[in-house]
């Protein structure tokens, strides 16, 4: 363990003050600084990542220029809360600030880092796994928040716990390539998938792979599922297959709930927690790309894993994908 530290602060009228910066174990004080400096020296947008931040911080009540707190310790803040998902007094006690400024930094950060979104997930699929052709796999999973004070019955899922529900998908890397993130938990996958961009956009422009789902899922061009009851050897190895493949997208969410502990329960309001939710997404992706580990000694609860939905019928989708999907079997297995 590192002793703790104290970091001295300069305020305009050059009155100092100390904040003291809580023990950490070696590898979770090594992610948070890997993070931190990726923040502040290799975004290369810097200047206007940080102009954005000021501008979230301020609209959440607390005006950057008169916070006598460094950015890295406000990054800090907002990561171990992330990383932890314990009560804001306790970060704000460990961290040496109010429970209110943890509130708000957090609030702010996950606006920030959910407004880069969209540079962090993009299009990008790769070959993956022992199915042909396939550009990535797709699924929902629960992140479980405290009872809204609004529309409290639309959040209850099928476990009975209030929840939103994600849409991810992502390839053999386990980057997030594509995500929704803003339905209650009473939602089922296959209308998240309908009501989304991504739907739209694959339906008019095919894509040059498949992506797999599980049998909740339509059978579409694009989007394999697995035979309901496989009737062949062909048809049982496809199904082997399909499922080897698909089971990156369920270690993917495994990877996400267990890098950050808060997405196993969220103590806010559903727009404040499909902010943290983004801001994790954003992060996960970073920390994949740049090879930061998990932490080994991690003993926190394992994700929910949620059981497979019954099938859907939507009229006129399904002959042509049961097509392809015969073509594949009978060409590869």
């Amino acid at each position: 363990m590192l002793n703790n530290k104290t970091k001295t602060i300069l305020s305009n009228s050059q009155k100092s003050f100390t904040v003291q910066i809580p023990a950490f174990s070696i590898s979770a004080f090594r992610r948070c600084i890997f993070i931190c400096t990726f923040f502040l020296l290799q975004l290369g947008k810097q200047d206007l990542f940080f102009t954005q931040f000021n501008f979230y911080f301020c609209s959440f009540g607390f005006p950057f220029q008169k916070q006598l707190i460094a950015v890295t310790i406000l990054c800090l803040i907002a990561l171990r809360f992330y990383a932890c998902g314990t009560f804001y007094q306790v970060i704000g006690d460990n961290m040496g600030v109010r429970k209110a400024t943890v509130s708000n930094v957090v609030k702010a950060m996950s606006v920030a880092l959910g407004s880069l979104i969209n540079q962090f997930t993009k299009h990008q699929f790769f070959q993956m796994g022992n199915m042909p052709s396939t550009i990535g796999a797709i699924d929902c999973t629960h992140v479980h928040i405290q009872a809204p004070c609004e529309r409290e019955w639309e959040y209850v899922n099928r476990k009975g716990r209030h929840s939103i529900n994600i849409q991810l998908v992502g390839n053999a890397d386990l980057i997030i390539t594509n995500c929704v993130v803003k339905w209650p938990g009473s939602v089922h996958d296959p209308r998240i998938l309908r009501e989304s961009a991504l739907y739209r956009e694959l339906q008019s422009h095919r894509p040059n792979g498949i992506v797999l789902g599980d049998s909740a899922y339509p059978l579409l061009p694009w989007l394999m599922t697995p035979f309901p009851v496989a009737n062949t050897p062909d048809q049982a190895r496809f199904n082997s297959s399909h499922c080897k493949t698909r089971c990156a997208i369920e270690r993917l969410n495994g990877v996400l709930k267990r890098r950050f502990a808060c997405l196993n329960y969220l103590r806010v309001q559903p727009k404040v927690a499909c902010n943290i939710i983004l801001a994790c997404i954003v992060l996960h992706n970073i920390a994949t790309r740049r090879h930061v580990p998990l932490d080994d000694n991690f003993d926190g609860p394992e994700p929910d894993v949620e059981p497979e939905q019954p099938p859907m019928f939507f009229p006129n989708e399904g002959h042509p994908g049961h097509a392809i999907r015969d073509a594949i079997v009978r060409n590869y297995f």
